[in-house]
């Protein structure tokens, strides 16, 4: 669900450059390079054509790890809880966004035609939180999506920005690697549940309106060994990575102005992952749900009726001024579980094309009376500037 609709943001401000891409070289931004203003007025782009997600569609694996240009909006979303032999912690994020253009490149002469020419746009974000030294290093990357610069296939799986990547390397193994001036990332990600379907058998709902929705899976628990480097020191680490893979053609209301998203992986096994979406008025919009993943793999959905989630404390970004939920009492009386949380480190906003929190998080509390705990991500939108005033 949020990537669906951090996606919708970000292309909302930087569409209007990413479009560029398709006639003039390519274009590299490692941080904050768009001129939000500019692009805020440059940001419509056409739907006419694209499918539209109305019911469930069955999902098919490997065929649906791959793109679907048929629709006009895709990401591929990795985030993971890292750690040393000696205990120091990082977290990390890396993404992927595909955007269509138009829904087909009309045939043109052999004379015109060019391995630049494409009607997909590919950009990508990547941070690491460095928790022991307090330190985040978000970056971003924009490219067409021609000419080997970025695109993505199901068989073998592989979706890749330039050296920017995901690579099956084995069944059920993927390879995740990327590198900016300061920080690179180098692991290798192994599936021990098979993927789950989120909402409807994989149809996520974003509003009532019919046509606003998503298909989207998640794999929950993906062991995950590797390296890390930080400003040159290199780190070997292990620890836990949740992947989202989205694929819509949608829109957002213009009375929703952000949203909350958790996924959390608890030290029984089991895996949570709620979002809600909020509005002007102060309430949460209905279709805002979750999903429990038992340790087996079983899904049991969530409505927003199911929890209650309280905010205990709040951080003010010194670079954006927004001031964020910084700790969280999560009940769910149904799964008689009981959480308190807070981000490993209150400063995990990334301030590039859009700005908003995404971070490494971790929770303790009690499942049926058993203690337990929990690590995971999440992402925070709408708290600099509402969804109206940017799509």
């Amino acid at each position: 669900m949020k990537r669906f609709l951090a996606f919708i943001l970000i292309v909302g401000l930087v569409v209007g450059s990413i479009a560029l891409l398709v006639v003039q070289p390519q274009k590299v931004a490692e941080k904050g390079s768009a001129s939000v203003a500019w692009l805020a007025d440059n940001n419509q782009a056409n739907s006419d054509g694209f499918k539209r997600v109305f019911s469930p569609s069955e999902i098919v694996f490997p065929r649906d790890l791959g793109a679907h240009e048929d629709y006009q909006t895709e990401w591929w979303y990795y985030t993971g809880n890292l750690e040393t032999s000696t205990g120091h912690p990082f977290g990390f994020q890396l993404t992927i966004f595909r955007r269509g253009l138009t829904p087909s490149i009309q045939p043109v002469s052999t004379d015109n035609r060019s391995d630049w020419r494409t009607n997909q746009v590919y950009f990508a974000h990547f941070t690491i939180s460095d928790i022991a030294d307090k330190a985040f290093y978000p970056a971003e990357r924009f490219s067409r999506g021609a000419a080997g610069l970025a695109g993505a296939q199901a068989v073998p799986y592989r979706v890749w920005l330039q050296d920017w990547s995901f690579t099956e390397i084995a069944p059920g193994q993927v390879q995740l690697a990327a590198k900016t001036d300061q920080v690179a990332l180098d692991l290798v990600v192994k599936e021990t549940l098979p993927p789950i379907l989120q909402g409807d058998r994989g149809y996520s709902a974003k509003s009532s309106e019919p046509g606003n929705a998503s298909y989207y899976y998640s794999i929950v628990h993906q062991e995950t060994t590797g390296k890390v480097t930080v400003k040159g020191e290199t780190f070997e680490v292990t620890g836990l990575t949740w992947k989202d893979h989205e694929y819509s053609t949608s829109s957002l209301s213009a009375d929703d102005v952000g949203w909350d998203w958790f996924s959390l992986q608890l030290d029984n096994d089991t895996s949570l992952m709620l979002y809600l979406l909020r509005r002007k008025d102060g309430t949460i919009e209905s279709v805002s749900s979750g999903s429990f993943i038992t340790a087996d793999g079983t899904v049991q959905p969530l409505n927003n009726t199911d929890w209650q989630l309280e905010v205990l404390d709040t951080w003010k970004s010194p670079t954006s001024k927004a001031q964020y939920p910084a700790k969280w009492r999560l009940a769910i009386p149904k799964l008689a579980l009981n959480l308190e949380g807070q981000p490993l480190m209150p400063n995990q906003e990334l301030n590039l094309s859009t700005t908003y929190w995404e971070g490494a998080v971790r929770f303790k509390g009690t499942q049926a009376g058993k203690p337990v705990q929990a690590q995971g991500y999440v992402e925070m939108t709408g708290y600099t500037s509402t969804l109206a005033n940017v799509l």
